[in-house]
């Protein structure tokens, strides 16, 4: 089984880090008033550990040093309320912080959901959809404690090594220096820690992509692996893919971890700075037993925070790769999008028109070769030849799914890149080989073509490709619910209901893309006589691999080397005896 598309990491674009930060951040700003809230519940926190050490050290040095056992008592007290009353806040700080965080996920999956729903072909054809889904789902989960974390962590563990700074120093200003001295040194070590970490992390979550777009194909062809009984070549693969995510996950991690053991021995080292310097070289005389205690309380007071902040910029440069490659495909354009200026487009007569149309998919290879032709309004127009002759692409031209590079393709005169993408494509039904169902009833994958379809309008389209009386022998019918992909249906029957999801938008111009291609003879003559009263007064394309389909056809265009080379009904095709005539011979020969 080929897989170098699942090894092949994804090219991100080089971010600013600090940017991407402020984006993510931005979206606490919608909730003002509770983020002012949790910082004043902090606020109160940080206050309270402030006080802690001066009670304590009021209470040895002015308290128990002097017998004032009733004035300890006092102190206990006022120390226990607040404390108490700190455990309410923070419970409170909590549940407010988890429903902003919560609420800002679902905002952003949102956002990034309606926009890739808005992307081209193109988008989707250039990468497999598992890697897609890893940024809707995971890449966006792994945010949620950076953004709990910057308002319940960074701010009060700052404010509250400032607030420690100065009352050190305020205190001692000898002790304090002394406690301090290693902070250039964790500094240094964190920046060198976060240039080496934050590839790793990125290499990881590309890792972690194409480990989800290999399992999501793999479960979709589990019919097509077991038949050719490729379970171990798969296997093989997943392995490789299973110890490429845990090496990039080990590596990222060690380096990552690091951070923890720089400001350990800081921590450490200023201890033993603190100790040497009060007794060694201030001597104890100088120095109270409350203050030596309120210091060392103090000192754990700025390095916990230090140790805070640190895992906090460890969990950033650890997860904000993932909003990298959240805010990558949010910033990415549709290739096909509505220009300033556009008009709705009206109610379509169905005249299409191409002129002197040139099509390339990379730009490199022509698909389509100066085309040029013109449909009348109802006319049913046959498209045939080799595959890669350029067919589908003369559809998807109408349908606007691309952009032509030269010439102009028109609808009634309007050039469909001057009317509105919704106004156009609301105006067309188009049913292509791949006749996909969603799980849910029938009646709501019918009506998915027109979403305010009545039952009776659902029913309607049903009969008129013959759908009605197998729908009829199922259990409950129209509201029978459906697996994914209709599981349980036979290809003709999915391929039916697919037919009458495209006849109840009741369109102006239709689109048959080798529609009858999976279904069998019986039922393909059901489908042909459901659909012709269908196709009259109606602009149709149908492509057709089997030509005994479009010999009603009022014309049939011949497509190869993405040229039109023959132009005819089906009578004086065969009478040209040209390359329609060869298809024809070769399909029907005996």
């Amino acid at each position: 089984m080929a897989v170098n598309s699942y090894k092949d990491d994804e090219q991100s674009l080089e971010r600013s880090k600090t940017q991407t930060m402020m984006r993510l951040f931005s979206y606490l700003l919608r909730y003002k008033w509770q983020i002012v809230l949790v910082l004043l519940i902090m606020g109160y926190g940080v206050a309270v550990s402030l006080v802690n050490p001066l009670i304590m050290e009021s209470a040895i040095d002015d308290h128990i040093a002097v017998g004032d056992f009733g004035g300890l008592y006092r102190l206990l007290i006022i120390a226990l309320a607040i404390n108490l009353f700190l455990v309410v806040t923070v419970k409170v700080r909590m549940y407010v912080m988890a429903k902003v965080c919560n609420e800002i996920l679902l905002t952003i999956r949102q956002q990034l959901y309606t926009h890739i729903q808005k992307l081209d072909f193109q988008f989707f054809d250039s990468r497999p959809t598992g890697k897609i889904l890893s940024r809707i789902i995971g890449d966006i989960n792994s945010l949620k404690d950076v953004l709990s974390n910057c308002v319940t962590s960074l701010i009060p563990d700052g404010l509250t090594v400032i607030a420690v700074v100065v009352i050190m120093v305020w205190k001692n200003p000898k002790l304090a220096l002394a406690s301090m001295m290693t902070i250039p040194f964790m500094a240094i070590g964190m920046v060198y820690i976060q240039v080496k970490a934050h590839p790793r992390w990125q290499l990881f979550r590309k890792k972690s992509a194409n480990l989800n777009a290999f399992i999501h194909e793999d479960m979709a062809g589990i019919r097509i692996i077991q038949s050719f009984h490729a379970q171990e070549e798969t296997e093989n693969t997943f392995d490789e893919l299973i110890a490429e995510h845990r090496t990039s996950f080990y590596d990222a991690v060690r380096m990552s971890d690091a951070f923890g053991s720089v400001i350990d021995f800081s921590w450490g080292i200023g201890f033993i700075l603190l100790y040497y310097t009060g007794i060694v070289i201030l001597g104890v005389e100088q120095v109270t037993l409350g203050t030596f205690v309120a210091f060392g309380t103090y000192l754990n007071m700025f390095w916990q925070p230090i140790h805070n902040i640190s895992n906090f910029y460890n969990q950033l440069v650890t997860n904000i790769a993932g909003a990298e490659r959240i805010f990558e495909i949010m910033d990415t354009q549709p290739g096909i999008a509505d220009d300033e200026g556009v008009i709705e487009m009206p109610p379509i007569q169905g005249e299409v028109t191409f002129e002197n149309v040139n099509f390339s998919y990379d730009d490199k290879v022509k698909v389509l070769d100066d085309v040029s032709f013109r449909i009348k309004p109802g006319e049913t127009i046959a498209l045939v030849g080799a595959t890669g002759a350029g067919k589908s692409t003369i559809v998807n031209l109408i349908s606007r799914f691309y952009d032509v590079q030269e010439g102009i393709v028109k609808i009634d005169g309007h050039d469909v890149k001057k009317v509105s993408i919704e106004s156009l494509r609301r105006q067309m039904g188009i049913m292509t080989q791949d006749n996909f169902l969603f799980s849910g009833t029938i009646k709501d994958n019918i009506r998915y073509g027109k979403l305010d379809a009545t039952d009776e309008e659902i029913v309607a389209a049903a009969k008129a490709v013959n759908a009605h009386d197998f729908i009829m022998r199922l259990d409950k019918g129209y509201d029978t619910e459906l697996l994914e992909r209709g599981g349980g249906l036979s290809i003709g029957q999915k391929q039916l209901l697919a037919f009458a999801r495209t006849m109840v938008s009741d369109p102006k111009i239709l689109i048959l893309d080798e529609a009858t291609s999976s279904i069998d003879t019986k039922t393909e003559l059901l489908v042909q006589e459901g659909i012709e009263h269908l196709l009259a007064g109606r602009t149709s394309f149908v492509i057709a691999h089997r030509l005994s389909t479009i010999q009603k056809a009022d014309r049939i265009f011949v497509v190869e080397d993405g040229r039109i080379v023959e132009e005819g009904n089906a009578r004086e095709l065969m009478e040209k005896k040209g390359v329609y005539y060869q298809l024809y011979m070769a399909q029907f020969a005996i």
